[in-house]
């Protein structure tokens, strides 16, 4: 078990609380939109893999981004500190 300390919240159940609150609206609106309980059902489910999708997309696309800042590089053949040096001729 992890420790917290007092007053701190965790991210994952805010989500989890988030994502839970989605799909329970989701699943009532269907219902009572088109009073079928197999529709709500597999639309509720589609919805659930598109969420899980796009967190998954993001959380790589984030990895992406922190390993090539760790490397050092910077998308579009910049260098890191954003300026290229300029080649002297030594004479």
């Amino acid at each position: 078990m992890i420790w917290r300390k007092p007053g701190e919240r965790r991210c994952t159940s805010s989500l989890c609380r988030l994502v839970g609150l989605v799909l329970c609206s989701n699943a009532s609106m269907v219902y009572f939109a088109l009073d079928s309980l197999r529709v709500a059902v597999v639309t509720t489910l589609a919805c659930s893999l598109l969420l899980q999708a796009g967190y998954f997309g993001r959380v790589l696309f984030l990895i992406w981004q922190s390993s090539s800042r760790a490397r050092g590089t910077r998308h579009r053949g910049q260098h890191a500190d954003g300026y290229r040096k300029a080649r002297v001729p030594v004479v």
